[in-house]
């Protein structure tokens, strides 16, 4: 596994999108969890887990429901 750096840059209220565009409304003096970097292309939504199938193994249901001639026997 690669290591992080331990002397990774700290972030504050003055370094957020929202504080450099006058759009917080809040008077904290650290960063809140709705804290985005002002960068020079703009607003980013946070990275999310990138979405992937599972292979099939099943070739079978599990179970099915039973068919009509089956649910008249039961309930008949």
């Amino acid at each position: 596994m690669a290591k992080r750096s331990t002397t990774a840059k700290k972030v504050s209220c003055e370094d957020c999108f929202f504080r450099r565009n006058t759009l917080c409304a809040l008077a904290l003096d650290e960063p809140c969890a709705t804290f985005r970097p002002d960068r020079p292309e703009g607003l980013r939504p946070p990275r999310q887990l990138r979405f992937t199938f599972r292979q099939e193994r099943r070739t079978q249901a599990a179970w099915a429901f039973p068919s009509a001639q089956e649910q008249a026997v039961l309930h008949g």
